[in-house]
């Protein structure tokens, strides 16, 4: 291969479902389960839709030789690769994957790497067609989590277990590629290790420097590079290496085919002594300098390194093929298309730099699970990747859109992604010293809020502003939504990339004798907003309610339920509803109830909490369960959903359905307020003018995207405390 052999070709697009197999004392943690890849083979349809030359594909080791390797099941991974085989996509198997191996064997077993060695062969044997290896995927991050910090398994914390662990798996690399070119001469190794750099404050060099030539150590290893000369061999001698252990690695250097830098926004560090300037739990050392170890991205007034920088370094140090192999970010959906545009770019900049980039590969494409944790807590906690598994099938993203067309030759024009992403943006330093960077620019054209001045139409403005979306919000003085020519007017006019009706009459003891008012605004401005829309071509968002309903159940509505309001304002909704989707039916029409939210006082459960302060009683109905939403989440849900291109009816609301009694116990708990001022008391005696229905909480067949009522409630408690102190 010569230099310029990789650069006549494209730039290839790779991917990968995340498919960590981690121990945690005695439990395993596989999200290849927890994403339900294991029981849907059509995934592998899903991800050759998005044009992708390669796939790291799981073969692991812990899932088809749990019990012994005399004892292999081989009927998932077989029809697996099968399945690619006949797609055309090329397979990179990964052998483990953040694991420490089945349970007969651990990272410090000193057969270890012999073992692996033994099932690599199996695989190879039984796979001979596949060219494509990582037999471990980040051997220096995982030994660093398992032998350094103990997070998992076999949970030490001493430098002596972190360079066995090290030294145990890239000797396993080694064996293992051994083992499979035996079987075929051809094979590759594409070896991944997360490639963040470390920054610090003069009184932390040292260790910054010492992190520095660490993070190179799985290839260093590889490459042969461990020489007398290098600068971390007496570290290693000093934690239990021996002098003929590290010349057996460079005796057997196996130089990566390609080598894979996994890099997240959080991967860069900065080590500041100053201490005092950070929370607790930021706070660590070396036993010779106190320090915080804190994201760069967020304490370093020029940021990040980015994925041009580091992929040259990579290449001027090895001057082997480099690739982008993990490119995730856990955050809204724009943001996760612009990390993956920039990712693309710094590629094709690092090309042009001489660098042979092969490949860049979104990862996590079914998204992943608790890795707020480490993966040390089954929590459940979410984040979507290009395919959203919280639907009955797996539902394409905006970032499967993104993929899709930049593998295609296309570029990314959609304004909301073309804006710089947060990590760029003034707004990212959270940490002293704070020094702001140039403002990002603003997106054109804006997104339109129609709704100025209430609840939802303010939560709009300031979280799409906090997204990097540019929002043009009107309110009764910008348009007349009941004014059909004013609002065709108003949108061209603005020629905004999108609108949401925020508005509305929301007055539902009032609209019973204001019925006119109710449905002008409700219905007509609704009409007339998804009318210009789609004269326009410009995606819609309007809101409906859990009040279309007569509550003839007892359990949640789904989008599939036919409507049956018993009230003025629930038939407004209901009609708007039907003529919208019947005009414009791309459009968004999104159906959710009982709002709360932290910037507003007008609310249930905020008013809730203004009486118990002042000491008063507070009656709510213990007989009419809804379901609660809290702003912010439906905020961010609406605006993953409008860049989705989703349309149709979704429910949108927190999960978990409570009487307003429990919703205001439970909130008064979580604010730690008196509980005891909540007072129950039946629908009957309360006697709302406008009749409600007993029950109409909601849930949904597309996808449940929005969290648990007690997390919302939580987090609508510190936003409260922190909005409160913002405010004075």
């Amino acid at each position: 291969m010569t230099d310029a052999a990789p650069l006549a070709r494209p730039l290839e697009m790779w991917g990968g479902p995340e498919y960590t197999v981690n121990r945690v004392h005695d439990n395993y943690f596989d999200q290849v389960r927890y994403s339900g890849h294991d029981r849907r083979a059509g995934d592998l349809d899903r991800f050759a839709s998005l044009g992708l030359a390669a796939l790291r594909q799981p073969v692991l080791w812990e899932q088809v030789a749990p019990d012994a390797l005399s004892q292999p099941d081989w009927a998932w991974c077989d029809q697996r690769l099968e399945r690619l085989f006949d797609l055309g996509i090329r397979p990179i198997a990964g052998l483990m994957h953040h694991g420490s191996g089945p349970r007969y064997t651990s990272l410090l077993d000193p057969m270890f790497p012999v073992q692996l060695a033994r099932y690599a062969r199996m695989v190879a044997v039984r796979y001979p067609w596949i060219c494509d290896y990582t037999p471990i995927n980040e051997p220096l991050t995982t030994a660093r989590f398992s032998g350094l910090y103990g997070h998992w398994y076999p949970h030490h914390r001493t430098d002596r277990a972190f360079v066995r662990a090290l030294l145990n798996q890239v000797w396993a690399v080694m064996l293992a590629m051994r083992a499979i070119r035996s079987v075929n001469p051809a094979a590759r190794l594409i070896q991944t290790e997360d490639c963040g750099r470390c920054f610090g404050t003069p009184r932390t060099r040292a260790q910054a420097t010492f992190e520095n030539h660490r993070r190179w150590l799985t290839w260093d290893l590889l490459t042969g590079r461990v020489t007398v000369r290098h600068p971390l061999r007496q570290y290693l001698l000093e934690s239990g290496a021996t002098v003929a252990e590290l010349e057996r690695f460079r005796q057997h250097a196996t130089p990566p085919d390609v080598v894979g830098l996994n890099y997240y926004v959080t991967s860069d560090r900065f080590l500041d002594h100053r201490v005092d300037r950070y929370p607790p739990a930021l706070r660590g050392g070396n036993g010779r300098v106190a320090y915080a170890d804190v994201e760069a991205v967020r304490a370093r007034p020029s940021g990040i390194v980015g994925h041009r920088d580091h992929l040259l370094e990579a290449w001027h140090r090895y001057r082997l093929p480099v690739a982008l192999t993990e490119v995730h970010l856990a955050c809204t959906r724009e943001e996760q298309v612009r990390w993956l545009a920039e990712a693309w770019q710094g590629a094709h900049e690092a090309r042009a730099g001489g660098a042979q980039v092969v490949a860049v590969t979104p990862w996590a494409l079914l998204g992943s699970y608790d890795w707020d944790s480490l993966v040390t807590a089954p929590r459940g906690r979410y984040e979507s990747g290009a395919f959203d598994t919280r639907s009955a099938e797996p539902r394409p993203t905006a970032l499967a859109v993104a993929i899709r067309t930049l593998a295609n030759g296309g570029e990314l024009t959609h304004p909301a992604v073309t804006s710089p992403g947060w990590w760029r943006r003034p707004a990212r330093l959270i940490h002293p010293p704070s020094q702001p960077g140039p403002a990002a620019g603003q997106a054109s054209p804006p997104l339109l809020v129609i709704g100025a001045g209430g609840t939802l139409a303010r939560a709009f403005q300031r979280i799409a502003t906090e997204r990097g979306l540019h929002v043009h919000c009107l309110g009764r003085n910008g348009v007349d939504i009941t004014d059909a020519a004013n609002v065709l007017e108003t949108a061209r006019r603005i020629r905004p990339w999108a609108v949401i009706n925020a508005s509305g009459y929301v007055r539902v003891d009032d609209a019973q004798h204001d019925s006119e008012t109710c449905f002008g605004v409700n219905t007509i401005g609704a009409v007339n907003l998804a009318t210009a829309s789609r004269q326009l071509n410009l995606p819609m968002v309007t809101y409906s309610s859990d009040l279309v309903f007569g509550g003839d159940r007892t359990h949640p509505y789904t989008e599939n339920d036919p409507p049956h309001p018993l009230n003025v304002y629930g038939a407004s909704k209901a009609e708007a509803e039907r003529r919208v989707l019947t005009i414009f039916p791309t459009a968004l029409v999104v159906r959710t109830s009982a709002f709360f939210g932290p910037w507003d006082t007008s609310n249930f459960v905020a008013q809730a909490l203004a009486a118990i302060r002042r000491g008063d009683r507070w009656r709510a109905a213990t007989d009419v369960i809804v379901s609660p939403t809290y702003v912010p989440d439906l905020v961010h849900a609406t605006l993953d959903l409008l860049l989705d291109g989703e349309s149709g009816l979704w429910h949108l609301s927190n999960e978990g359905p409570v009487s307003w009694f429990e919703l205001a116990r439970s909130a008064a708990d979580a604010c730690g307020e008196r509980v005891d001022l909540i007072e129950p008391a039946t629908a009957s005696v309360l006697a709302w003018p406008a009749p409600r229905p007993r029950y109409s909480a909601l849930s949904s067949v597309r996808g449940k995207v929005m969290r648990p009522t007690s997390e919302a409630l939580a987090a609508f408690a510190a936003s409260r405390q922190e909005y409160a102190e913002a405010t004075g």
